[in-house]
């Protein structure tokens, strides 16, 4: 778990930083920071998928996972529920930024198979590596959206703690094949809150969250036969 508190110390040290600037940024710079990290998270995205397609086994997979996750997530609103929850504690666009927090923190390949590496083979460079790209990530956000960005560093720390203790529960569960349909879908979440950021489309991204339990439902079962 070294790894995982480097990388959830690396995100409370960004959104330090990135919240006092927030005081002495004028809007001007907001919108430019903006427009940066919805561009970062686009090419972010775009890359997951580019690098893992040509490896994937099931090329329609991600098409089947983003369908039956989205009704999934729409008929538990996932979305609403969650803007509900953060406007509770906060005011303005805290929700947006949060949830683009969440998927570029969470929904990576460093931020996947870090946790496995360090689990398997007790190698951190994967998770190091993700720690200051989080870090620097952090600052942008906290920046725009306020020190509430650190929520993330929380929901960090479980995600990478589950993999890490699965990974050694599963040692032999866990394949190529399966990190690669998940990194897919992961990278197409990303790709939509770089969307949103960017005003091309609004997406409700959290919707489709549920996307990512269907590989690993889907490829159980095909094993099966």
């Amino acid at each position: 778990m070294i790894g995982t508190i480097f990388n959830v110390s690396m995100i409370l040290i960004g959104c330090t930083l990135g919240s006092i600037f927030k005081h002495g940024i004028k809007p001007a710079y907001h919108d430019i920071l903006m427009q940066a990290l919805g561009l970062a998270a686009t090419v972010i995205g775009i890359n997951a998928v580019v690098q893992r397609m040509p490896q994937s086994k099931y090329p329609v997979l991600f098409i089947v996972s983003l369908a039956l996750g989205g009704i999934i997530g729409q008929a538990l609103d996932l979305q609403g529920h969650f803007d509900k929850l953060v406007g509770r504690f906060s005011g303005g666009n805290l929700a947006e930024g949060l949830a683009t927090a969440i998927l570029l923190y969470c929904i990576g390949s460093l931020s996947i198979l870090g946790p496995i590496e360090a689990a398997l083979k007790h190698d951190y460079t994967f998770l190091f590596t993700n720690g200051i790209l989080d870090g620097i990530t952090s600052i942008v956000l906290a920046s725009t959206f306020g020190f509430g960005i650190a929520i993330a560093a929380g929901v960090l720390f479980l995600w990478q703690g589950s993999i890490y203790v699965l990974a050694l529960v599963l040692r032999s569960a866990l394949s190529t094949t399966l990190i690669n349909e998940i990194t897919i879908v992961g990278g197409i979440l990303i790709l939509a809150s770089g969307l949103g950021l960017l005003n091309i489309k609004k997406i409700n991204t959290l919707n489709l969250l549920p996307a990512l339990l269907v590989p690993p439902i889907a490829i159980a079962i095909l094993n099966l036969f």
